[in-house]
């Protein structure tokens, strides 16, 4: 079993307020569930207006196709979010 976990760094430029956050993270979180089939959530900078650390997670018995997978989940937020820039991003396998 291969467990593939990718945390995202992503910089929210519009946003000033929680609320405003909110809406953009809700918005992103549920495309990605919906698109990929994996796991998010907000994992850290959760007090900061504009700044939002994502934990996206999959589970798959095939190292490269998680891999791949998760690449995917981070190209889809660079092409398509233009309210949510990418800053860094790290893929792990656990």
């Amino acid at each position: 079993m291969v467990i593939g976990l990718c945390t995202i760094e992503l910089h929210l430029p519009a946003s000033n307020s929680l609320k405003d956050k909110r809406s953009v993270l809700k918005s992103v979180n549920r495309r990605i569930r919906n698109e990929f089939n994996v796991s998010v959530a907000e994992v850290d900078d959760q007090d900061l207006w504009r700044s939002a650390v994502l934990g996206v997670v999959t589970v798959s018995n095939d190292r490269a196709y998680v891999h791949g997978l998760l690449t995917k989940v981070v190209n889809w937020i660079e092409r398509n979010r233009l309210d949510a820039e990418l800053v860094d991003y790290q893929i792990e396998m656990l």
